[in-house]
């Protein structure tokens, strides 16, 4: 199956809502293919691009490519912006994948200059006019996303199924990442903190790269935008029904709970 072929199958199984047993067609040899895939993917998706996840590319990949990180699109339809303390809704397809990360995010408050490529993280910092909480609702129609290397994320638009926003946080804080705090729980349990110096390089790195790899894709950014700039406390695969928790001490907290996609 050509680029746009495997894009169809996946778009389709999005639109239902439920799963795939496997990657639909020949699987992506390189980033090259996967980013075919996923543009592909974009233009049949019928809403406009919110913002960008970022995430992380395995050692070996990095090794093989040259770069650690890849970007995803999130779509405005899919974007939760928490005005208090309720309980979000992370939606989980059916037959599907579905992995809690809880992030920093970065909204940009000018647009990216056009054709802007190898941007550093000063010329990052700049365009930055916010920084929000938040969880990135990462999820495929996939079942054996967790079992694939993250090429296969790539193509199915990121492993992307929305972006929770919570409040915006002092931007003083990108001076030091380590006061970006989280901790993570599922049902009660805590899986993880960490503080977003554990990002290589920090947020500010991983939205530089987004600038650069987004423009390259013919996407460069615009204010109002936003990239979320990777999991805090790291992947966690979660089901429909499950309770999940990202708390940002100082700046809030993030509740949600695993739905079915679709659920009314």
């Amino acid at each position: 199956m050509v680029a746009v072929e495997i894009a169809a199958s996946f778009v389709a199984a999005r639109r239902r809502g439920h799963g795939l047993a496997k990657f639909p067609g020949l699987f992506p040899s390189d980033l090259e293919v996967a980013y075919k895939i996923q543009l592909s993917a974009i233009d049949l998706w019928p809403d406009a691009i919110a913002g960008w996840k970022v995430g992380r590319l395995s050692p070996a990949l990095a090794d093989r490519f040259g770069m650690d990180r890849f970007v995803g699109p999130v779509f405005a339809s899919g974007v939760t912006h928490l005005d208090g303390a309720e309980e979000a809704d992370f939606p989980v397809f059916v037959g599907g994948s579905a992995a809690f990360e809880a992030e920093y995010i970065m909204v940009l408050g000018e647009d990216q200059p056009p054709l802007q490529t190898g941007v550093d993280i000063d010329q990052a910092r700049r365009l930055v006019g916010e920084v929000r909480i938040g969880v990135e609702v990462a999820g495929s129609p996939l079942a054996v996303m967790p079992d694939l290397d993250a090429l296969a994320s790539i193509a199915d638009l990121g492993n992307n199924n929305g972006q929770i926003v919570g409040p915006a946080i002092p931007l003083e804080i990108l001076g030091d990442p380590r006061g970006m705090t989280c901790s993570t729980s599922i049902d009660g349990t805590l899986m993880r903190s960490a503080t977003a110096a554990e990002l290589p390089g920090g947020p500010l790195t991983a939205l530089a790269f987004a600038l650069d790899q987004c423009a390259r894709l013919g996407f460069p950014l615009k204010a109002g935008q936003f990239v979320s700039t990777g999991a805090v406390t790291g992947m966690h695969w979660i089901r429909a029904g499950q309770r999940c928790v990202a708390d940002f001490g100082r700046f809030g907290r993030i509740d949600c709970l695993a739905v079915p996609v679709g659920r009314a």
